[in-house]
């Protein structure tokens, strides 16, 4: 069966994100006003393969913990749906 996974990954709450900071700074200039914060990170769509939904789980938590997340510095969430 095909699977695709939606995945989300996003620098750690408590590390700053220098390109989400300089977006927030600058939003003023385009008069964009009122926005407290802003966290820049990655999305990735991934189709894949697998006998199971929990096998299509399983991939892409290897994919997220051992390619695509640096676990130290980013945290990651995912959805998986059948196509």
């Amino acid at each position: 069966m095909t699977y695709k996974a939606t995945i989300d990954i996003l620098h750690r709450e408590e590390l700053l994100d220098p390109q989400g900071k300089t977006v927030g700074n600058n939003l003023k200039n385009i008069d964009i006003l009122g926005v407290s914060d802003v966290r820049i990170g990655k999305h990735v769509i991934m189709t894949l393969d697998a006998a199971s939904a929990d096998e299509a789980e399983q991939k892409v938590e290897k994919a997220c913990k051992d390619l695509l997340a640096n676990v130290i510095m980013e945290t990651y969430k995912y959805s998986i749906a059948a196509i």
